[in-house]
């Protein structure tokens, strides 16, 4: 593995060009301005490149140097610490502990939600969008505290964030007009250059 990554001298990310899970780490490269090779791949039909760099296959995958990394958690804190500007995560420990909770519960509450929808009996999905939309629309006052999720500048919890409310109209997902602020902060995440940035061809078209 490691002589396979040695042979790189720019950073590469092995992505899925559909997932909201390589979407979040481009979110973070975009804001950050990293300079890096992506690499599409499709998650049915890895190459042996990835699979020689990474025995699960799985997507994202960052190689940087002899570095290989394959979650995305992981990808973005590591991209943070490596590229510390502009920060995406606060200084202090207990507001990045903070922070890591709450992207932890971002794939709990909603992405777990969102996997439901793919995938499942027609009671089951409809069931899973309902349980998102009313897990957004309770979160409304939250959204509607500060410019970004809970913090005053972008962090990695808008990255996990945004990626998933971009693919709401694609799970069949309506917002009722009472989450206002979820709406509001989508228009203001969305028209961001970096966010526009670190779509794909296929992201585009969930929206077009």
């Amino acid at each position: 593995m490691a002589v396979v990554a040695n042979k790189r001298s720019v950073m590469t990310m092995y992505s899925d060009a559909r997932s909201a899970y390589s979407h979040r780490v481009r979110m973070v490269l975009a804001e950050k301005n990293i300079t890096v090779e992506i690499v599409d791949v499709d998650p049915l039909n890895p190459d042996e490149d990835l699979l020689d760099l990474n025995p699960y296959g799985n997507l994202p995958t960052l190689v940087d140097r002899d570095l290989v990394l394959y979650e995305s958690g992981i990808i973005m804190q590591y991209l943070d610490e490596r590229f510390p500007h502009p920060p995406l995560l606060p200084v202090d420990p207990v507001s990045r502990a903070r922070s890591r909770q709450l992207m932890y519960r971002v794939d709990l509450d909603w992405y777990l939600k969102a996997g439901r929808i793919r995938g499942q009996s027609e009671a089951t999905v409809a069931e899973a969008r309902k349980q998102l939309s009313e897990s957004l629309l309770a979160s409304n006052v939250v959204f509607a505290a500060k410019p970004f999720f809970m913090c005053d500048e972008i962090s990695l919890v808008d990255c996990c964030i945004v990626p998933l409310l971009w693919r709401l109209p694609m799970l069949g997902v309506e917002l009722p007009p009472q989450a206002d602020a979820v709406q509001e902060y989508m228009d203001r995440m969305f028209a961001r250059p970096s966010f526009r940035a670190s779509l794909t061809e296929l992201e585009r078209e969930m929206r077009d």
